[in-house]
């Protein structure tokens, strides 16, 4: 299994997870379950009717955390959106009737994956494994 894998397989265990950025100096968290192991990238989707897409837009610095009892998985780095229309398929193929409500208000998914990132496998007093990922 590659590093990728681990991360990519580690989120889909946790199942929910946490997306943070900021807003000015505010920091801003919210919750997440969408990503796709694509070209050894994972990919997450927003809306880009959303304060998280400009957010990003305005800073692309962000750091996913996900948990799985007490160990802790810290993903971080700068998010890139790539416009890859297959990527966007499978995600409308996991969202399913999501589609229709963004076609109906002409909204976009916006995807993205994490450059220059660090992903950190923790428990609570240290860092056990951690890999870099630079595309």
């Amino acid at each position: 299994m590659s590093d990728i894998e681990k991360v990519d397989n580690y989120l889909q265990e946790a199942g929910m997870f946490f997306l943070a950025t900021t807003d000015g100096d505010q920091p801003k968290c919210r919750p997440l379950g969408l990503h796709i192991l694509y070209d050894d990238k994972i990919y997450f989707g927003i809306g880009d009717f959303k304060e998280v897409y400009r957010q990003m837009e305005a800073n692309p610095k962000i750091e996913i955390v996900a948990t799985r009892g007490e160990d802790i998985l810290r993903y971080y780095g700068v998010a890139i959106f790539d416009d890859n229309q297959d990527v966007i398929d499978k995600a409308w193929e996991v969202l399913g009737e999501l589609k229709a409500i963004y076609d109906e208000n002409g909204w976009s998914m916006k995807m993205f994956y994490i450059d220059d990132a660090t992903a950190e496998f923790r428990n609570m007093f240290a860092v056990e494994e951690s890999f870099n990922f630079k595309y």
